[in-house]
């Protein structure tokens, strides 16, 4: 049996109608920045189910759900209702759980299905709850064995593996160790044996003789005990003198199980390697063979204390086991580098108080969109589940231009947590699927993302000296209608360069002389990696640029003429190619450390050559940014 949906409503973040969650049978990691709704979704699941470690739960006030605190009608729900479905009950499972199970039709097939349901209210600051089975009015409380078999395993977000592994009363290792197999006869057992064989030594130790009653060299433990017993006899009444000894107490498995620790053979491993050994050992509970209850592991920041090499090898792992035995996983991260190594279809993204599927049915993702995901999203690119805006694009230059833009206009993304993607020409519909919904009724993924895409109509064969000819322009028409209607949908919208480039149509704005100066410090410095730009090569630099601007006066070239000169014999002229990176880092360069950024601003926002980039940023920073902008 698994874990196969849950219900929230008025907790925390989710209020009402609340969430209805569709979990995977094998596999689930969540993902998503801080305060998302990551650790609701596995509280919800503890309060419900309960923890094999039977940690605490406790309901609060904060707990319930309060509407928009800047509404002025809002008021905390009096309610909090959290359900879960288990589904896939075998019969030797539903033996334990009849009096609980309803049942349902599955492709004409009867089966079992357990729904469980977590009820609390608040009195003023008291607050009362109730965990049933069964649907509607018909639940019942369940009882301690039932619940026994549907608890979960739990490990922290920041666990102490070390403490968890050494022995003391209760320890978790000795609950981990007694409920298996291995240690199921407590009245007979090996170690019994052995600590039952090590009280008799112990006990020959302090009287002086060895095991066939001969004296021991050593009389110290003799002389120890007696003076012991001598000073009890002076304490004691003569009537009931008091005498003691030694010996391992309290020869039970559970309380010798209680005195291991499990430790490495190697000396002195990190917290990254204890983390580790503790997972181990909680694989040892979860895939137990005889056990016929839920086996549900719920594992928050799986990556703590791990650095990143390890923490892949850990996720691999876990998704190969999860999708080849019986078990469940449902683990939480704000790792890219584990959320880009596993299936697409077992992420789901916490956002604006929602979560979503990456399942096939539930995003436009095709069939090859997510074998060519799986090839190429990487740690970088899977920065985009945890953003609150996306910002795609097709080439470094606007990778390195774009983010330098968004500060002088006043919307750095870093603060409004935007991240920029560079997917390469060909793969802007692949990844910006990922944020399209298959059934948009059932909510969207508010990730505002924008898609900024270059024309790509060569001008030259338009160019006149009164401009662009009309043909052009019905072309250009023709062709961004087709680009838009290609890649525009639900939350995704395209920002398609206004004439042919990004290159090209910063030449047409009044950025000219900045880019100018980019591409020829590119050209100085790209093959020259141990000088840089000195002094000489920025004289030069300007000396070229006069020469240049003089050679456009006298030819009388037009707006579009020294744009198209500029990309074509500067940046992109055949056997002298300069690194568009190259220029996109200069040019972002010489933005930043531009002395009047006021003016720049002014520059950027009301030239229309740049319009398509302004406003690429602004929607992808309509949803984040800090709480005073």
């Amino acid at each position: 049996m698994y874990l196969s949906e849950i219900h929230i409503k008025n907790f925390r973040k989710f209020g009402n109608p609340g969430l209805h969650l569709i979990l995977n049978k094998g596999f689930n990691l969540f993902v998503g920045e801080n305060d998302s709704g990551k650790t609701t979704i596995i509280d919800a699941i503890k309060l419900v189910l309960g923890t094999q470690s039977n940690d605490f739960n406790r309901i609060e006030t904060d707990d319930f759900h309060i509407p928009n605190k800047n509404s002025p009608e809002f008021e905390r729900a009096k309610t909090i209702e959290i359900s879960c479905i288990i589904r896939d009950i075998s019969l030797n499972e539903a033996k334990h759980l009849l009096e609980w199970l309803s049942f349902e039709k599955v492709r004409g097939k009867t089966e079992y299905l357990l729904h469980i349901s977590y009820l609390a209210k608040r009195e003023g600051k008291k607050i009362f709850y109730d965990v049933k089975a069964g649907i509607g009015d018909g639940g019942k409380l369940l009882n301690s064995e039932a619940r026994n078999r549907i608890r979960a395993t739990y490990l922290k977000p920041l666990r102490d593996a070390n403490t968890e592994l050494a022995p003391r009363k209760n320890s978790r290792l000795s609950n981990i160790l007694s409920s298996h197999s291995a240690f199921e006869n407590e009245d007979s057992h090996f170690l019994l044996d052995t600590f039952k064989e090590a009280n008799k030594k112990i006990d020959s130790y302090f009287k002086g003789k060895d095991l066939n009653e001969e004296n021991l060299p050593d009389q110290l433990g003799k002389n120890l005990l007696e003076e012991l017993n001598t000073y009890l006899n002076k304490f004691s009444n003569k009537n009931n003198v008091l005498e003691s000894g030694f010996r391992v107490s309290d020869l039970k498995l559970k309380n010798i199980l209680e005195r291991l620790t499990l430790e490495f053979e190697s000396s002195k491993p990190g917290l990254g390697s204890h983390n580790i050994l503790f997972i181990a050992a909680e694989l040892l509970l979860l895939k137990r063979d005889e056990f016929d209850g839920l086996k549900l592991a719920l594992i928050e920041e799986i990556e703590a204390h791990l650095h990143t090499q390890a923490q892949i090898r850990l996720i691999e792992y876990l998704q190969e086991e999860a999708e080849s035995s019986n078990i469940q996983l449902i683990l939480s991260t704000h790792s890219t580098a584990l959320s880009s190594k596993i299936k697409l279809e077992n992420l789901f993204i916490c956002s604006n108080n929602s979560i979503f599927s990456m399942r096939s049915d539930e995003t436009e993702l095709l069939k090859g969109d997510y074998l060519f995901l799986e090839r190429f999203l990487d740690a970088t690119k899977a920065d985009m589940f945890f953003a609150q805006g996306v910002i795609m694009v097709e080439g470094d230059a606007e990778n390195l231009i774009l983010p330098s833009l968004s500060k002088i206009i006043g919307k750095p993304f870093s603060q409004y947590g935007v991240t920029v993607l560079n997917v390469g020409s060909t793969a802007f519909l692949r990844y910006s699927r990922i944020f399209r919904r298959k059934n948009s009724e059932n909510g969207l993924l508010n990730i505002p993302v924008a898609c900024v895409t270059d024309l790509d109509i060569d001008t030259v064969e338009y160019i006149s000296n009164e401009g662009l000819s009309e043909a052009y322009y019905e072309k250009r028409q023709e062709k961004k209608a087709n680009i838009v209607e290609r890649l525009d949908g639900q939350v995704v919208r395209t920002f398609v360069s206004p004439y042919w480039t990004l290159e090209h149509d910063i030449a047409l704005s009044e950025l000219r002389p900045l880019l100018l100066k980019a591409i020829l410090q590119a050209k100085k410095i790209q093959n020259s990696d141990k000088y840089g730009l000195t002094d000489k090569k920025n004289e030069d630099i300007e000396t070229e640029i006069n020469i240049l601007n003089a050679t456009w006066k006298e030819k009388n070239y037009t707006d579009f003429q020294i744009a198209h000169d500029i990309y074509r014999n500067q940046i992109t002229k055949v056997n002298n190619k300069i690194s568009k990176a190259i220029i996109g880092q200069c040019f972002a360069t010489l933005i930043e450390e531009n002395e009047d950024k006021e003016e720049l601003k002014k520059i950027i926002l009301r030239d229309k050559k740049l319009s398509y980039l302004v406003e690429a940023i602004n929607y992808v920073t309509s949803q984040g940014g800090l709480k005073n902008d």
